[in-house]
């Protein structure tokens, strides 16, 4: 039996890794708004391809973000 045919996908990386970003900073909203949703909601690390460890460095970056109101919780 033929297997079912695959579209190749490349393969995800963390973009902090190969920039070689030491520190995720909560005042930088323009990368912080690139990993939500335009509903607000923070993109899985599955989606976006970051490891585990900027992916919690990135997520407690938004959260506090959010919570000086830089970013807002949901969008309407």
């Amino acid at each position: 039996m033929k297997k079912p045919y695959r579209k190749f996908q490349r393969r995800k990386f963390c973009k902090f890794c190969a920039d070689k970003i030491v520190f995720i900073d909560y005042k930088d909203i323009r990368t912080l708004k690139t990993f939500l949703t335009e509903r607000g909601k923070i993109i899985a690390g599955r989606m976006t391809g970051n490891c585990t460890k900027h992916q919690r460095e990135l997520t407690r970056a938004i959260k506090k973000a959010r919570n000086i109101a830089l970013i807002p919780f949901i969008e309407k």
